[in-house]
């Protein structure tokens, strides 16, 4: 598809238009805006709001101590200025400012001000960030308004627009001056279609505000650790630093790879709310990508191949999990699924120079979600059972051999420290095997319905997935043929596989039966859910059904009808996702708390960090940012530093005998080291805390403890990072091999069409 180059006219008003709108995000910019609450907006235990939207609080009330407090924040370093305007009978009331369970500022509420006017400073960023006013319990205190306002801006999220869409706009110019190779017109379709399903799917978190999902709060504080991690020096991370009230939490159980996407846009200081949104809309991108790739690999027909990308990236339980579960990890291993099974189709009985396939799928589900990548190893193992005879007879192990061998190197840097931590550290691992299992099965009725976000436990296929089973059944059981089709055989046996897999979700499979024998007890349980089938369930059925439908001698007349249905009421998993009652950005005309400033910072969420991954022992109550010691007569601490996972102690101890417990969290990895620079042993204290001998001579000693680098970690993200590079390097000379500036025939040079694109 060939367009003549843009004339001084229309780079003139291209450009006008360009600056239009940059100028348009610009005076949109809400990252500077003051936080602003009145009084009656706050979080408050008891008082009562006036006319004036001011908090009373009377003496009668006989409480002291905290009446009021602001959501917590996630909030970058810098400076801040304070304004809380306020009037008091009495002295001694305090706004208090908390990060993570520690007061790091406190400010006395003069009565003879009636304002409080106050710059604070945060030399890390804020976890948890909140204002709190502790009452005195004497006279009365009205708080008017609190007011908080950055120094330069809480985020740069329209700084972050601008880039992208001149970004956008620059691309798009250097393609139609033909500086960019350009595509055919099916190409230029079928990349519309993808992006465009990717917006579509996106549709219902383009709000101020951001779904709050079960799981979300875990995802948001990996990614905020990931970015610590990151600042920290850590590459790969394995140790979130300011986890757990600055303890440090394990960050290497859970894979992390994508989420580096988000980490680096939290570094350019990206609101945490709009990182989670970009990811989430990368997702939905690589979805309708890999059911794109997938599909064409396995069909000529663009009905099929369009079909799939519709109906994968729409399917209700990517759905389910975005915005009801917020489950980002299963989010992000749905995207690989399509190439999985269109890998294994390929090594088994399809084109085995597309085993590439199975290794990209495989390794992006591994780097997802580690129970998804056991179902995918699964599927894998029984494909190759069912296979068995054709992989000896046609040699095609050696295409499994080189998938396995491929995986193992690329992903090496990441599976050595999870197999180091899970085998040899003392983790609390049992608190995954919370779940029954059996009474998380869903009701079959169900599996027809598209999802509400108001029922926290609502799983289904779809309509659109319903149809696709029925068309498979249709071509696959019903139309016989009498030559063998490789192909047919594959596809029905993903159908069954589907079929089997959903039943599995519900509760006429035997699960309360079998869940007394003790092997499936473990290893459902581990599981946790039964409706984790449904991804992979959803993901067989669909290929039967796309393909199908394309092939099907009796839908032959009816196949664009049936194509135009599917995806209409693919649509509904949309439009069921219902909005916030409130439309508006703002509570009201004069307010400037907007739920974007409450979204962004994720105080309608917040962050938090399981029990799963840390030490056996290590509670809530251990959680503390002081040094403890074993004898407060003999051991005295003369100053404590800790930046990231580094930190140095200061101490005196009057005998031997006596120890002191850092507040970090005592992985394996961590080192320790003397004044002197020997190597000190560390133990395991109180709680998961780092225990360590003091020296009982009387004189200041100072110990630092650092974490890494671990010499075997280094090794697996060489091997890694070299089979990268040399994988990359191949590709490249192959492909300019193949290109040499050279047509292949005389079709491909009379539509334009070079064999490098």
């Amino acid at each position: 598809m060939q367009t003549g180059k843009p004339s001084t006219k229309h780079t003139i008003l291209y450009i006008a238009v360009v600056c239009l709108v940059t100028l348009l995000l610009w005076l949109n910019n809400e990252g500077s805006s003051p936080l602003v609450y009145s009084g009656s907006e706050l979080q408050y235990s008891v008082g009562l709001a006036d006319s004036e939207n001011s908090l009373v609080v009377q003496e009668s009330v006989a409480v002291n101590g905290v009446v009021a407090s602001t959501p917590r924040y996630v909030l970058n370093k810098g400076s801040y200025s304070i304004q809380l305007d306020y009037t008091a009978e009495q002295p001694d009331s305090v706004l208090e400012l908390w990060e993570q369970g520690e007061k790091i500022a406190a400010w006395p509420l003069d009565p003879a001000l009636g304002q409080l006017a106050a710059d604070v400073t945060l030399t890390k960023d804020a976890k948890q960030m909140q204002f709190r006013i502790n009452y005195s319990g004497r006279g009365a205190l009205t708080v008017k308004q609190l007011r908080l306002s950055p120094r330069t801006m809480f985020y740069s999220d329209t700084y972050f627009f601008i880039a992208v869409f001149l970004l956008g706009s620059l691309l798009v110019w250097l393609y139609a001056d033909g500086r960019i190779a350009h595509l055919t017109r099916d190409q230029a379709v079928d990349w519309s279609v993808i992006l465009g399903v990717a917006l579509l799917a996106t549709t219902p978190m383009m709000q101020t505000y951001l779904y709050n999902g079960d799981d979300l709060c875990y995802h948001l504080a990996r990614l905020e650790g990931l970015k610590d991690g990151i600042l920290d020096g850590q590459i790969p991370v394995n140790i979130q630093p300011e986890g757990l009230q600055g303890n440090g939490y394990l960050n290497a159980m859970y894979p992390y790879l994508f989420l580096y996407i988000g980490a680096f846009l939290r570094i350019c200081r990206v609101s945490i709310g709009l990182s989670y949104k970009v990811l989430v809309f990368l997702a939905n991108l690589g979805s309708a990508v890999c059911a794109y790739a997938a599909m064409r690999s396995m069909s000529r027909s663009r009905r099929s191949v369009m079909l799939a990308v519709a109906l994968y990236t729409l399917m209700p339980y990517r759905f389910t999990n975005i915005y009801s579960r917020g489950d980002l990890g299963e989010t992000l291993a749905l995207v690989f699924w399509p190439l999985i099974i269109a890998g294994m189709y390929h090594i088994v009985v399809g084109e085995r120079r597309y085993w590439y396939y199975l290794v990209i799928g495989f390794s992006g589900v591994l780097q997802s979600h580690i129970l998804s990548a056991a179902f995918a190893a699964a599927f894998c193992v029984l494909t190759a059972l069912v296979y068995g005879v054709r992989i000896v007879g046609e040699k095609r192990y050696r295409e499994i051999g080189k998938a396995a061998g491929l995986f193992l190197l690329l992903n090496l840097w990441y599976l050595v420290p999870f197999v180091y931590y899970f085998f040899r550290e003392n983790l609390s691992t049992e608190v995954l095997r919370w779940s029954g299992y059996f009474e998380q099965s869903i009701n079959p009725s169900n599996l027809t319905q598209s999802i509400s976000l108001y029922n926290k436990q609502y799983f289904s296929l779809g309509l659109a997935l319903i149809g696709c089973l029925g068309i498979g059944i249709l071509w696959l059981v019903f139309e016989r043929r009498g030559d063998r089709d490789d192909r047919r055989g594959y596809l029905l046996y993903l159908l069954v596989l589907g079929c089997f897999l959903t039943y599995m979700t519900t509760g006429y499979f035997p699960n309360k039966t079998l869940l007394s024998y003790e092997w499936f007890r473990d290893i459902v349980t581990m599981i946790q859910f039964p409706w984790r089938f449904l991804g992979p369930a959803g993901c067989c059925i669909l290929f039967a059904g796309a393909i199908g439908l394309s092939e099907s001698a009796i839908l032959q007349p009816y196949r664009n009808a049936v194509f135009a249905m599917l995806v209409g009421l693919n649509l509904l998993v949309v439009l069921s996702v219902p909005t916030d009652n409130s439309h508006m950005p703002y509570a009201n005309a004069e307010s400037v708390v907007s739920k974007g400033h409450e979204s962004k910072l994720a105080a309608n969420i917040g962050l938090f960090y399981p029990h799963e991954w840390r030490l056996n022992g290590a509670g809530d109550e251990w959680l503390t940012y002081g040094v403890s010691v074993s004898d407060l007569d003999e051991v005295t601490v003369r100053d404590y530093r800790k930046q990231g996972t580094k930190a140095t102690v200061v101490y005196t101890a009057s005998s031997d005998g006596g120890y002191i417990e850092l507040p970090i969290q005592n992985y394996l990895g961590y080192r320790a080291y003397d004044e002197n620079g020997r190597r000190l042993q560390i133990e395991q204290g109180a709680g998961g805390r780092m225990r360590l001998a003091a020296v009982g001579d009387g004189a200041a000693h100072t110990i630092s403890v650092r974490y890494g680098p671990v010499p075997l970690f280094i090794a697996a993200v060489l091997v890694s990072a070299v089979t990268l590079a040399g994988l990359l390097r191949f590709w490249h000379r192959r492909r300019r091999a193949a290109c040499g500036g050279q047509y292949a025939g005389q079709e491909q040079e009379a539509k334009g069409e070079s064999i490098c694109r």
